[in-house]
């Protein structure tokens, strides 16, 4: 049938009916074999939709047959179902048919109504339910029958069975949409009949009646129809008073007549009960809610006044409880409708229409008692009744205030209201309710507005102290004493002071240790004072005392008590005790007078006792005294909703029903069954503690059974054994010696005493479990459900505190037994429970056969029909049998699913609480079954589908809770097999839910619409929307139009503007950020940036969630902003959007590649909404809530750092934030002003740091203009706390202090690096934006500066030791107090780092020079006692001492944060200590300071290396290398200078000695821990070892760490950490004597070459280390007498392993590396190092293989190599010219000849490059070549014709060489100028030589060539 349901709406019509006739023969069939409640509203549904969706004219036939049926005179069993189900079906038929069945309707009526008068109660619970589906499908056309439905369901409305009551009221619903008489004419009798039906009622019938009423009271104040709503025009004033006047009048009536109304005034007794006041404030919030907030705000004023005439009648308040009842009832109203139908606007208006009326009765009062008229003057009476009316107007005025926060400040500044002094002048009342009530509502109002926390406290202080010797004023630590010790002068007032004074005490001691420790001596003085110093003292006080001096005496040792803590291990405490014990003597002789105070000093005590440790008074004399004085307890009775709960389990409270469960009405439904009122005037110390309600005591009666209780358990095991048992074997003879209601209060009592043992420590040896377990298991049987609840939890604790298997089985056994043997119904619930609850605490149920015998047995009860209490009980268990079970359970999963289906299916409506146990049961069947539930076998897809069938079940129930079942059960069964649960038949009934008035239904609603939403988001919203379309127009709410309008996540925002549990509130947040995260930024970016701002605007209709549909299409002027909460989380949720997209396509972030991609896709992309991310941050920065505020400066600042860099594609040189620099201007400018708190100042200034430093604004004025913001902020903050009114405590004013500070601290840090980078790339210009931010922070920075010293001085006393805490100073430092010392921690914390980094800029840009520019305007102590210019012997200390102290704070600072463990968003703060270091080393004085201090250094050194191992991120440990660069420079710095002024003071004859200073000395000995040069080996092994693992052989193939960034990314930063280690090394040995040298170098040269080895396969990544070998070889230690030889070794073993690298490993290896370094060793080394055999040879091996290289590289990178080798000295040189010179030779000739191979076309570049410093070193010049061998002069010629030739073929080459070497160039100039002189020369001799013959031969010589 549930398939042909979702079948029928989606089939032909056609289908349906040709297959009609068919169905309905099948159907009515099922119709009449008895089926069960769900069958049978199913079955009726389908043959509606049957008849619907097909042919509708046989239906006649199917209602006549029903009606048949009703009429049958068959009275038997089987016969009830199917008459229950005919009746289902006539309502069905008529709901789906209407007006096609209008003519048997009469009919059909009145054979209903006929068939009722005889009916059981299921039978009147489905007429019912019948006739109100039969009015809804008719509507008007049942007019006729109104009268007659209505006498019916008047009298189902007072029935005996609840649920016929529920069912009667849903009838009256759906009739007086249509019969106007029901709020009209029998409006009186209706409400009437509602007052009845509150009585006896639980809370299902009670929420329904109180809708009933509540809409028909509605109706009556604001007709729904137009023509009554014209009948009564002009009577809405009175509407509303009459409305008010029924409600009161069942208020204070009840249902009863007139005659016994009047009998009950006249006894002065109240007969109307707390169910039926109760219910009546329902109805009244129910009217109110239907007329909505529009209507609320229109008639506030008279409805308050209506209402406060209530609380102010007598008869409503005639004993302390029904006071208590009224007040909260009363409350309730208020807060219910103010608090969630009234904007914020409409909740100020009614704050002040509150304070009016607080004002109006306090004047009234006040005028009384100053009557002089005796007969005018008010009496007692008259003052009591104000009293209600002010403790109602002030609490909701507070909870108004409170809700409201910060945006309630008009309400302050309003002249006309004058709140603030409206509620002070309360505090004078003579009522202490009243007084009371003012204190929580000032303390309401300090809370949400901190401003004015310190104004109160003055303004209560300044009346106190003009106000002593007024009692009604005595309601901070000088006036608590002063008031304390003047109690004795003044017998009148003696106890209001003294009241006074210890609650001023207790509110002193809240504020924690840091405060009190500083009144702690006066406060141990007067603590002493209380109690007698002795015992005799004590026996001369009860011998004298009277009965005043007792009140006081024991009020004043009450009040300490509440804060006694340090007292009580300071002082004799024993007289706690004594006191204590003689409490029944003092009664007896002073009579019942003194008892209350008695009570409360002892309530005081027993709390006391159970905080502190046992071990502070455990005595001799203790523990005996103490257990006889608990036997009174047990006697007065005690609420066991208000004892007992806390004791039981969690998951066993439903079984007690409605009363504990949480609901909405809980603040007023918990008063049902309340023994007395709680009220806060039943302890006024409730004040001091830190709550967002209204504190409510209960009386000290019934609070001093529970703390006795309490203490009992914390006792009980510290006494000895035999007193043990003593008490348990009393405790078991007192029960059963006691009777009736007095044997329960104290059965209850004892047990919930004895749970409480149970619940802390081990009970005992087995002499004291047998009394427990006699206890336990009568409490077992008793006739009180919830302490049948607490006896089973007490079994279960007892089975686990003994752990004995035995005693186990034997508790088992017991409660079988039991079970085989009772017959009562609580006996058998009882020890069901027992049975499953046994092994809760033990690990769970591990025995099959115990689990067999205890699933028959509950199997066996879970049947009882007979009992319904037996079977939801038994259920239970069963149900905690299977989660205890666990996949032990899984071979009784079929027969339980068999059972529990089975039992859905019979189990009548009427008893809802079997269908939750069942639904519990179900809930742990699809746990234990799991993962297995996505199988697809057939046994599997049985027990699948029975899951869904019976959730399917339980959805149609009409208990809510059941329905909550459900839907866990839906929630559970989609997390083990999402696939089988469909949708978009759940989705839709969550929505249907989800503003359900029932807070279970929500609770289960909302966390599966959170399970669901991360899976399927999309999913979700479309059916979600798909049901609000299918909603025919009447049932639409306004959620539905909030879904239709704005989605699913737009109706959660309007559910989460008007919800108040914290705990949904929490779940609607968390669905909102999981269906954003997973459809933000997948093409609903812009639907959620729009929903956003709707929320934060609230222009939208669909957010109204306070009013009803009606009004939002009628009503124009309704205030439709969210309030600050909901619109704060809508900007939250615009900054996760913004990470979200950081995450996703670049494009989010690049406007020029989104507007390229918006062409081409239909994708969004963030960057293009930022002009509404900054339009939505400025309307919250600039809104009047605070919190709102912060939130929107946050988006600010989350905007400037994501968009600051992205350039605007056109306009270039500018990016897209310029053009809001107006906007964020203006919305940091309101945080600035005078009036900002300091939280809202302090995130401005982060904000304002963030947008200078961002570099949006380059132009000069437009930067001023946020600078001047800072200015401002730091004039505030010179003026000090001295100057300016302290609005806030001091902890606020170090967080304003220290934001400031930060802010330009950050500035400050920007300013100086960009002008560095500016300098840097532009040396030239002078004038850069740059620098005009550098000035403008400059001219601040003297005051600046000693600002930021301060501030380090405080954090660097503030993060000592606590064993150094006496260093403090006493009066606090320059920013905090000595008071908010552990507050202003925090802040410090959050501060110091930037300020730090700062301080180190400003001491490197002086150079650690002192200047006397102090500004004239700084009055606040800038600078420390320690940091100022005073030595520790009153003189002024030197510039050197201050400059060294400056150096080891920043020094200390950062040592002791580097030194701690740290998280990783510790990552800033560990960056600014490393560059404050960095910088401080950049200075010449600070370095000379540590190069100076060796053990500084190696501390610096150790922090370092602790850094490197514990960080992976590159750049930490990239400053890290650097900082040891720097340390090691200061070093050698620090020899260099000691070795010059050695040289200058011992000349030039003693040099051979002057190497000797450095590390090693003598002996070359480091000492690890106290070595520099260690020290930083360590570090450079740490950080090659970690990159190059290969170089420890242990971890020789490992990968390396720092994996975790982009590869590309990790290789550059390794090859820096790896190189900059390198250079370390090489530098370390500078630092050492000869000796030190020799004895770390063969470190250094394995670390080197080892580096090598593995770097020479990763081309050309060896070259990195390349530098270091040369520093090293080129060391001058090598040459030095005492090192040279052990030097010489150490290079010769390197070199010979750096030769046999060619042949290691595998693969191509870098040879060019391995020549040049190779090369390094022949240039650099000393020429022993290379000369020396087998080297020499291996080497001349490497260079020939090199020069015959395939590799073209290779050996042009080996010819270049060859040319320094040649012009090396000639004992280096002579031997690789002699050995290589032919090889070269043959080369080259083998270039000559071959030019026109492949090689050299390919390759005549680099061989040129090559032969043209070979040819040019050939060339001799002109002072030579005349005397140079014959040889070279050959050889001369040849270099220079092959010049002449190669120079004009490779130009190009030719020019760029002799360019880049100058002595090449003048070598061939020369050359070719001696060649031009020879030339010259040879042809001035051939001249002479041909003019010699010449003279011989003719003058005239004839020509011979004529060509």
């Amino acid at each position: 049938m549930n398939h042909l349901k979702k079948l029928l709406p989606a089939t032909d019509r056609a289908d349906i009916k040709q297959n009609q006739r068919c169905l309905i023969d099948q159907l009515s069939a099922v119709l009449l074999d008895s089926p069960g409640p769900p069958t049978r509203w199913l079955l009726a549904h389908c043959l509606a939709l049957i008849y619907r969706q097909g042919d509708p004219v046989t239906s006649s036939l199917l209602v006549e047959r029903c009606n048949d049926i009703i009429r049958s005179k068959d009275d038997s069993p089987s016969s009830l179902p199917t008459r229950l189900a005919a009746v289902a079906c006539l309502g069905s038929l008529f709901e789906q048919l209407g007006r096609i069945l209008v003519g048997l309707f009469r009919d059909t009526l009145s054979n209903l109504l006929k068939a009722m008068k005889s009916a059981e109660s299921q039978g009147r619970y489905e007429i019912m339910l019948s006739l109100e589906k039969i009015l809804r499908g008719l509507g008007v056309s049942a007019v006729s029958c109104h009268r007659d439905v209505y006498k019916a369901a008047r009298t189902c409305l007072t029935d005996r069975s609840l649920s016929v009551r529920c069912a009667a009221t849903k009838c009256l619903l759906e009739l007086q949409r249509e019969a106007v008489f029901l709020w009209t004419s029998e409006l009186e009798n209706v409400a009437t009949l509602c007052f009845r039906a509150f009585e006896g009622s639980n809370y299902t019938v009670r929420v329904a009646v109180a809708t009933l009423l509540g809409t028909l009271l509605a109706a009556a104040a604001e007709p729904p129809q137009p023509a009554a709503s014209t009948k009564q025009g002009g009577r809405v004033r009175g509407s509303l008073e009459e409305v008010m006047d029924l409600l009161s009048g069942g208020f204070l009536r009840g249902g009863a007549g007139f005659l016994r109304a009047s009998g009950d005034m006249l006894k002065g007794t109240s007969s109307v009960g707390k169910d039926v006041r109760i219910g009546v404030t329902q109805a009244c919030v129910v009217f109110v809610s239907t007329l909505g907030g529009p209507w609320l705000e229109a008639n506030f004023p008279a409805f308050l006044s209506l209402l406060m005439e209530l609380a102010s009648n007598s008869r409503a308040t005639q004993t302390p409880g029904d006071a208590a009842v009224t007040r909260r009832c009363v409350s309730f109203i208020l807060r219910s409708t103010l608090g969630s139908l009234l904007g914020e606007k409409a909740q100020i208006n009614a704050a002040k229409q509150l304070c009016f009326a607080v004002a109006t009765q306090k004047r009234a009062v006040d005028s009384a008692l100053t009557d002089g008229n005796v007969e005018t003057r008010v009496s007692s009476a008259d003052v009591s009744a104000s009293q209600h009316v002010l403790v109602c107007c002030l609490l909701e005025l507070g909870g108004l205030v409170l809700g409201l926060g910060s945006t309630a400040g008009p309400l302050l500044t309003d002249s006309s209201t004058a709140l603030l002094d409206t509620v002070v002048t309360v505090l004078l009342h003579p009522a202490t309710p009243a007084s009371l009530a003012a204190a929580w509502c000032l303390r309401c109002i300090a809370v949400a507005m901190p401003c004015q926390g310190s104004l109160l406290l003055d303004r209560c202080a300044e009346r106190l102290v003009a106000l002593k010797s007024s009692p009604e004023a005595v309601l901070v630590m000088g006036v608590a004493e002063d008031l304390l010790r003047s109690a004795s002068q003044n017998s009148r007032i003696s106890l209001q002071r003294t009241r006074a004074g210890w609650l001023l005490v207790s509110s002193l001691v809240t504020l924690g240790p840091a405060v009190v420790e500083h009144h702690l001596s006066r406060l141990l003085l007067l603590w002493r004072c209380v109690f007698p110093a002795s015992l005799r003292e004590q026996e001369m006080e009860l011998r004298r005392g009277d009965f005043f001096t007792w009140q006081v005496t024991l009020e004043g040792r009450a009040g300490i008590s509440l804060n006694g803590h340090l007292y009580f291990t300071v002082t004799q405490h024993s007289l706690f005790f004594v006191c204590v014990c003689r409490l029944p003597a003092l009664i007896r002789s002073y009579s019942s007078s003194i008892r209350s105070f008695s009570l409360v000093y002892r309530l005081r005590v027993y709390e006391l006792l159970a905080l502190l440790p046992p071990h502070n008074y455990k005595g001799d004399n203790t523990h005996p005294s103490l257990p006889p004085s608990f036997l009174p307890l047990i006697l007065p009775p005690c609420s066991e909703l208000t004892l007992l709960p806390p004791l039981c389990h969690r998951d066993d409270l439903p079984l007690v029903g409605p009363a504990l469960r949480d609901t909405d009405d809980k603040y007023i439904e918990e008063q049902v069954t309340s023994v007395g009122g709680a009220s806060l005037d039943n302890d006024a110390f409730r004040l001091c503690e830190t709550s967002d309600e209204a504190p409510a005591a209960l009386p000290p009666a019934i609070a001093l059974i529970d703390a006795a209780i309490c203490l009992f358990g914390v006792l009980f095991p510290h006494i000895i054994l035999a007193q043990r048992v003593k008490i348990l074997e009393q405790f078991v003879e007192t029960v059963n010696q006691l009777k009736g209601q007095r044997q329960q209060t104290v059965q209850m009592h004892v047990c919930a005493a004895l749970c409480s043992l149970l619940k802390v420590l081990p009970l005992g040896p087995d002499e004291v479990r047998s009394p427990a377990l006699s206890l336990l298991s009568g409490a077992l049987e008793s006739g009180i459900p919830l302490l049948r609840c607490l006896a089973a939890e007490g079994l279960a604790h007892l089975v686990q505190v003994v752990r004995d298997p035995s005693f186990t089985m034997s508790v088992s056994l017991l409660c079988f037994d039991r079970l085989k043997t009772a017959r009562d119904a609580a006996s058998r619930s009882g020890y069901a429970l027992a049975l499953g609850a046994l092994q809760r605490y033990t690990g769970g149920i591990s025995s099959p056969q115990h689990l067999s015998t205890c699933v028959g047995v509950l199997f066996t009860l879970s049947q009882d029909s007979t009992s319904p209490e037996v079977q939801s009980w038994s259920l239970h268990s069963l149900a905690l049998v299977i989660d205890l079970s666990g996949s032990l359970y899984r071979s009784h999963a079929e027969p339980t699913f068999t059972l529990v289906l089975r039992l859905l299916l019979s189990v009548p409506p009427t008893h809802p609480e079997v269908h939750h146990s069942l639904g519990r049961c179900l809930h742990g069947l699809i746990t234990c079954l799991g993962p297995d539930l996505q199988g697809e076998r057939a046994a599997v897809s049985s027990l699948r589908s029975s899951c869904l069938v019976g959730c399917g079940v339980m959805q149609a129930s009409p208990d809510c809770l059941v329905q909550a079942r459900a839907i866990s059960c839906l929630q559970q069964l989609h997390m083990f097999s999402p696939a089988h649960v469909n949708l978009a038949s759940l989705v839709p009934a969550l929505c249907a839910n989800l503003c359900s008035s029932f807070l279970c239904l929500r609770r289960a609603v909302v966390p599966c619409l959170r399970q669901l939403v991360q899976r399927e988001a999309l999913e979700v919203s479309e059916h979600a929307v798909t049901l609000v379309k299918e909603l025919p127009r009447r049932d639409n709410t306004q959620l539905d139009v909030t879904i239709k309008e704005v989605g699913l996540e737009g109706a959660l925002f309007a559910l989460l503007d008007r919800e108040s549990d914290p705990g949904l509130r929490r779940d609607i947040q968390e669905t909102l950020v999981h269906m954003m995260v997973s459809r933000a930024t997948s093409g609903k970016l812009g639907h959620w940036l729009k929903l956003c701002k709707d929320v934060l605007s609230a222009t939208s209709g669909g957010f109204n969630c306070h009013t009803p549909v009606e009004a939002v299409q009628d009503d124009d002027e309704v205030d439709p902003t969210l309030r600050w909460a909901t619109r704060r989380f809508a900007m939250e949720c615009v900054c996760r959007i913004i990470a979200q997209c950081e995450t996703a396509d670049p494009a989010h972030f690049d406007i020029a590649l989104a507007q390229e991609r918006r062409l081409h896709e239909s994708t969004d992309f963030l960057v293009l909404h930022l002009g509404d991310l900054v339009r939505m941050a400025f309307m919250a920065a600039t809104d009047h809530s605070d919190q709102l505020r912060l939130a929107g400066l946050q988006t600010l600042l989350v905007i400037i750092r994501r968009f600051s860099g992205i350039p605007e594609p056109e306009f270039p040189g500018h990016v897209i934030l310029e053009q809001y620099q107006a906007n964020v201007g203006a919305a940091l400018r309101p945080a600035f002003s005078a009036d900002a708190p300091p939280d809202v100042t302090a995130k401005a200034c982060q904000v304002c740091s963030a947008w200078i430093a961002s570099g949006v604004v380059s132009d000069l004025r437009d930067l001023r203009r946020v600078h001047q913001l800072l200015a401002s902020s730091l004039t505030k903050v010179q003026a000090g706390r001295d100057t300016a009114v302290q609005l806030y405590n001091e902890a606020s004013a170090t967080m304003e202090t220290l934001a400031v500070l930060k802010a330009w601290a950050q500035v400050y840090i920007v300013a100086v690096e960009r002008s560095r980078r500016e300098e840097t790339a532009n040396p030239s210009s002078s004038e850069s934006g740059a620098a005009d931010l550098l000035k403008l922070v400059q001219s601040d920075l003297s005051t600046l500066s000693r600002l930021w010293l301060a501030v380090l001085q405080d954090y660097a006393l503030l993060t000592l030791p606590q064993e150094y805490s006496s260093q403090l100073p006493a009066a606090g430092g320059s920013f905090y107090t000595a008071e908010t010392l552990n507050q202003a921690r925090a802040h410090y914390l959050a501060s110091w780092a930037p300020i730090l980094h700062a301080t180190s800029l400003w001491l490197h840009s002086t150079g650690f020079v002192m200047s006397d520019d102090t500004p004239a305007n700084l009055s606040r102590p800038a600078t420390p006692t320690s940091m100022g210019h005073r030595g520790s012997v009153g003189g002024a200390k030197s510039p050197e001492d201050i400059s060294a102290d400056r150096l080891h704070l920043i020094l200390g600072i950062s040592v002791e944060f580097l030194c701690s463990p740290h998280s990783e968003d510790q990552m800033e703060n560990i960056t600014s200590c490393l560059r404050a270091l960095q910088v401080l080393l950049d200075v010449s004085w600070p370095r000379a300071k540590i190069g100076t201090d060796q053990a500084l250094s190696v501390e610096l050194l150790s922090v370092l290396h602790r850094l490197m191992v514990t960080r992976e991120s590159p750049c930490v440990q990239l400053a890290v290398l650097d900082l040891l660069r720097r340390i090691v420079t200061a070093a050698q710095e620090h020899v260099r200078e000691k070795r010059h002024s050695a040289e200058v003071d011992d000349g030039a004859a003693e040099k051979e000695t002057l190497p000797e200073f450095g590390e090693g000395r003598d002996t070359g000995g480091l000492i690890p821990g106290r070595s520099l040069v260690f020290g930083a080996l360590e570090l450079c092994l740490c950080v090659l070892v970690r990159k190059l693992p290969q170089l420890c052989p242990k971890l020789a193939g490992t990968s390396p760490t720092g994996t975790a960034e982009k590869e590309s990314e990790s290789e550059g930063g390794e090859k820096k950490l790896v190189s900059s280690a390198l250079y370390v090394l090489s530098e370390l040995l500078s630092v050492c004597s000869p000796e030190g040298s020799v004895s770390i170098l063969p470190t250094v040269l394995y670390l080197l070459l080892g580096v090598i080895r593995e770097l020479v396969h990763q081309c050309p990544g060896c070259r990195l280390s390349l530098q270091a070998l040369k520093s090293v070889v080129m060391c001058p230690m090598s040459r030095q007498e005492k090192s040279r030889g052990a030097w010489r070794l150490l290079l010769s073993s390197a070199l010979n392993t750096l030769l046999g690298l060619w042949d290691s490993g595998h693969g191509v290896v870098d040879q060019i590396s391995l020549l040049t370094a190779l090369t390094i060793f022949l240039r650099s080394a000393v020429p022993d190092v290379c000369t020396a055999e087998p080297l020499h040879a291996l080497c001349l091996q490497r260079f020939a293989a090199a020069m015959d290289a395939k590799d073209p590289l290779v050996a042009s990178r080996c010819f270049q190599l060859l040319t320094s080798v040649f012009q090396a000295p000639p004992s280096v040189a002579v031997p690789y010219i002699q050995a290589l010179g032919p090889t070269l030779v043959r080369f080259l000739q083998n270039v000559i000849f071959m030019t026109s191979l492949p090689v050299w076309m390919t390759s005549g570049p680099q061989l040129v490059a090559i032969l043209l410093p070979l040819l040019i070193s050939f060339l001799l010049d002109e002072n030579t070549l005349g005397s140079a061998p014959e040889a070279s002069r050959s050889l001369h010629e040849a270099a220079l014709k092959d010049l002449m030739r190669l120079g004009p073929q490779h130009s190009a080459v030719f020019r760029s060489l002799i360019a880049s070497s100058p002595h090449l160039k003048s070598r061939l100039e020369a050359a070719i100028k001696g060649n031009q002189e020879s030339l010259n020369a040879k042809a001035s001799s051939a001249n002479a030589a041909a003019r010699s013959p010449a003279k011989s031969s003719p003058s005239i010589t004839l020509k011979t060539n004529f060509l």
